[in-house]
């Protein structure tokens, strides 16, 4: 009796990259047909772009199959693939799919394959479950790298809308020929202390202005750390030429202010932004009446 030797992992894989080729018009086409009726009645993406994903995926994925048969989706021969994958995503995401819907997309191919590959390998069960799993292995690295690739996006948009909001939160306004105002309101942490500190330099530098008043009004607390960014914040106008007004000292945050022991022997205070609006304007020359 001779001895029948069991095919190689090598051999297994070679196997599904040939039937991945010689059926990937027949797949695609299951494909298609298997979203449009799960689909319809949700659907995102429109049936033209929706045809186009398919090819794309299929193109890339038959492709790095054939480079990279080990299925090695961080390799470099699965680079294509992923370009795919995220711009899938990000279609899918502006067309307001969530995720899971993209992930799901992904996943939805494993059904015309297994059918296939069932029909093609019924005669070889040891290399039919060989193929099954590394499909079943690849494609779900591939779904759950779109659902990374959608939290990505998802996390850049929050934190694009947040720096705009801070923006939003520090107008720098001109009251008067040479004189701005930063009305603060809310809490000073590090991040919106930055921000301040670009808005009011951007400010002093596009309307040459001699005076800045940052209005504190709204700020609830003054602790150490809001006091150092403000003491920043009016170091660097200094640099730029102009000298900062710290206005809306409550009682409570004067005390504050003691008790900490910040150093505001060389800063002009004032308890309303009108009082220090007087004061801009003397240094500036400019005559009031009242």
């Amino acid at each position: 009796m001779t001895a029948t030797t069991p095919p190689t992992t090598n051999s297994y894989l070679s196997h599904f990259t040939d039937f991945l080729e010689a059926q990937r018009n027949a797949i695609q086409a299951q494909w298609e047909a298997h979203l449009d009726i799960h689909t319809l009645a949700n659907r995102k993406v429109n049936k033209e772009m929706q045809r186009s994903q398919c090819a794309d995926f299929m193109t890339a994925f038959v492709k790095a199959m054939r480079d990279e048969p080990t299925a090695n989706i961080e390799s470099r021969a699965w680079n294509d693939m992923r370009k795919v994958l995220e711009e899938i995503s990000s279609t899918r995401a502006k067309a307001g799919s969530t995720a899971s819907d993209t992930a799901a997309f992904v996943f939805s191919i494993k059904q015309p394959i297994f059918a296939l590959l069932r029909d093609s390998l019924a005669g070889q069960p040891t290399v039919l479950a060989s193929a099954v799993w590394t499909l079943g292995t690849v494609l779900d690295g591939l779904g759950l790298y779109t659902v990374e690739l959608f939290q990505r996006g998802r996390d850049q948009i929050v934190a694009r809308q947040q720096l705009e909001l801070l923006e939003l939160s520090t107008p720098v306004i001109s009251l008067w020929k040479g004189v701005l105002a930063l009305p603060l309101i809310g809490t000073l942490d590090s991040m919106r202390a930055q921000v301040v500190m670009e808005s009011i330099l951007e400010k002093i530098v596009s309307t040459g202005a001699t005076i800045a008043i940052i209005d504190i009004t709204g700020v609830p607390t003054v602790d150490t750390l809001v006091a150092q960014h403000l003491m920043r914040t009016i170091a660097a106008a200094r640099l730029m030429g102009a000298d900062c007004i710290i206005s809306g000292i409550r009682p409570q945050i004067a005390q504050t202010i003691v008790h900490l022991g910040v150093d505001l022997q060389n800063v002009t205070t004032k308890a309303t932004l009108a009082d220090a609006f007087v004061v801009a304007l003397e240094r500036t020359g400019a005559r009031t009446r009242f």
